[in-house]
């Protein structure tokens, strides 16, 4: 299996207090892989429970024109992928580290536990459920308390008034609707919007959906982890340039189901058996399907496109 070789990015603190001394620069270190979504633990954390946010600058259930979609027509459209027996999240997902190497590099190579070879677990609910079916979402500033419990921090390329904090309806593997959390790019909010209200519309299933914290990067690598997120305040994988997701300019989506693969580095770790493309399975990402039509739409690519990897998880503004 592909998978060994990790560069570890690890972001200084925050607090709702201030930034702190330690966080006046982003620092890049070789222990593991945390600074990529792909990698975070499984672990649900606390997330935001203020669905209402007294900063909001849109609480709509009607889209936009550009997101081309109806709202309250969503649950009439065709279902791409239709909801599939789920089964509840191990109690070991996010909880069992990889083991590393005297340098902190996680031991290749490593195989797809059974459990994890056709996910589906069901989703774990962090925010309150919409009180329907159909596709709701709501724009707002980002909370202080959500931006305490995010990765930004005092030299990101975008000011916190540059961002944006969504929450959006999405459909888990049991074909309800959830609430999901992401902070954007203020100028993108809407077009995402559109997009997640198609990909709702089209039962295209998601495991899970929340804010990336700083506790996610500096955790240790459990291999595992599925969370679809945008905004996180890191490098590169592999490099010291500041990635798309740092100026809230990219978008994972289903990370295990839908891997990072260059050379012999794999992201998340454990996710080998969803190398194989060739299989339709639940929530994972094709050339030509919804996902990649509704991101196309608004102008961003896909990183399943790219020749010198493959990063089937990834849609960005500039297509990097």
């Amino acid at each position: 299996m592909a998978g060994g070789i990790v560069v570890g990015l690890f972001l200084a603190g925050c607090s709702s207090a201030g930034v702190d001394d330690r966080s006046t620069a982003i620092l890049v270190d070789a222990r593991s892989d945390r600074g990529r979504a792909g990698s975070l633990q499984a672990t649900t954390a606390t997330a935001a429970t203020n669905d209402n946010p007294s900063t909001t600058d849109t609480a709509s259930t009607t889209l936009t024109e550009s997101a081309t979609l109806t709202a309250s027509t969503s649950e009439a459209g065709t279902t791409e992928n239709p909801p599939a027996p789920t089964v509840a999240r191990p109690p070991w997902l996010g909880r069992r580290p990889l083991p590393t190497t005297p340098d902190g590099l996680v031991v290749a190579p490593q195989s797809t536990p059974a459990a994890l070879r056709d996910r589906r677990f069901a989703t774990v609910d962090s925010l309150p459920a919409p009180a329907d079916d159909r596709f709701d979402f709501r724009i707002a500033s980002v909370p202080p308390e959500v931006l305490a419990r995010s990765t930004w921090v005092d030299g990101c390329p975008v000011p916190v008034a540059g961002l944006r904090y969504l929450t959006v309806s999405f459909r888990g593997f049991d074909g309800r609707s959830h609430t999901g959390e992401l902070i954007v790019n203020a100028e993108w909010a809407d077009d995402i919007v559109a997009v997640f209200g198609r990909l709702h519309e089209a039962h295209f299933p998601i495991e899970e959906m929340r804010v990336v914290s700083m506790a996610d990067l500096d955790a240790e690598p459990t291999g595992d982890g599925n969370n679809t997120t945008g905004f996180v305040c890191r490098p590169v994988t592999g490099g010291r340039t500041f990635s798309q997701h740092a100026h809230g300019l990219a978008i994972d989506i289903n990370p295990f189901l839908n891997p990072y693969l260059r050379d012999d580095l794999l992201l998340p770790e454990l996710s080998s058996s969803y190398l194989d493309r060739t299989t339709d399975r639940p929530g994972t990402i094709h050339p030509g399907d919804v996902v990649v039509e509704a991101f196309a739409e608004i102008g961003w690519g896909w990183g399943g496109d790219w020749r010198s990897l493959k990063d089937y998880q990834h849609f960005s503004r500039n297509n990097r």
